[in-house]
């Protein structure tokens, strides 16, 4: 798979999934101020030991945090690390993502099954490793004052978790779950070298003519009966436009959303408006 080298500014807004998850786990730990967080992390951290009892544990213990600063931090990263994601490969698809990430954090997680691992720390990994991987050099300030590239910085992260995870007793030094986080890394990393996004899929092309997207309603008919039947041809300007709406949806497909210049979000609002009005 080839990495973008394409340079992505971070941009301070959030995108449908990010900010619902900003909410959630913001929410769930206000419950554990006021229930205890005892309470939810016997009955939503995740432990091996208890899989059978608590099923339900693989996906929530991604939702409970051991403290603020385990909360902060990785919220900090979702915020930073998220929304470019979300916006180039779609709401849907970085929910998945997401979660396999996460998935992947439980599996590692069985080689200690004493352990109790709350967090979303294994998703967060994998959302700053796909980050650095699609922006490789995209400069990420460091307390907002040294320039570091994503690659170097996400690497450093990455390269700590997995010394932290063989070389602390039970991969678990002060209460963090570094096999999980390892778990996020290696589900990440997986889950994108093996092109298993629908959105990173090679598409067919269709042979002798440029791909219509559904942006532009197309009657199947004519465009089957269009070689033929000459009162049934869009006219050379409507074609041109098509042409022109493709190569800005290829775009998005290539480098994401945030790639298009104002002209070419000026084309599909253009577009859309005239099919609205039709």
């Amino acid at each position: 798979m080839a990495y973008s080298t394409y340079r992505m500014p971070f941009r301070m807004h959030l995108t449908p999934w990010v900010k619902r998850l900003l909410i959630a786990n913001g929410a769930v730990y206000l419950l554990g101020a006021a229930v205890g967080p005892d309470v939810l992390w016997e009955w939503f951290g995740f432990s091996a030991r208890e899989i059978i009892a608590r099923p339900w544990a693989v996906l929530t213990y991604m939702f409970v945090h051991g403290g603020f600063w385990h909360l902060f931090w990785n919220m900090v990263a979702l915020f930073f690390f998220g929304p470019p994601l979300e916006e180039k490969w779609g709401s849907s698809e970085f929910l998945r993502f997401y979660m396999v990430c996460g998935l992947g954090g439980v599996a590692l997680s069985f080689l200690f099954p004493a352990a109790l691992v709350v967090g979303a720390s294994a998703a967060i990994y994998g959302v700053m490793l796909a980050f650095a991987m699609n922006w490789p050099e995209a400069p990420i300030y460091v307390w907002g004052i040294l320039p570091v590239k994503a690659k170097w910085l996400v690497g450093a992260f990455a390269v700590l978790a997995f010394l932290n995870a063989f070389f602390t007793t039970g991969g678990a030094g002060g209460g963090v779950a570094h096999f999980a986080h390892v778990g996020g890394l290696v589900a990440a990393f997986l889950y994108l070298r093996s092109d298993w996004r629908p959105s990173v899929r090679q598409r067919p092309k269709t042979a002798g003519r440029p791909r219509r997207l559904a942006i532009v309603p197309r009657d199947p008919a004519a465009e089957a009966e269009g070689s033929t039947r000459s009162n049934r041809r869009v006219d050379k300007e409507e074609r041109a436009l098509l042409d022109a709406v493709d190569r800005v949806l290829d775009k998005i497909s290539a480098k994401g959303i945030e790639s298009l210049t104002e002209e070419e979000r000026r084309l599909l609002d253009e577009v859309s408006r005239r099919h609205r009005t039709n």
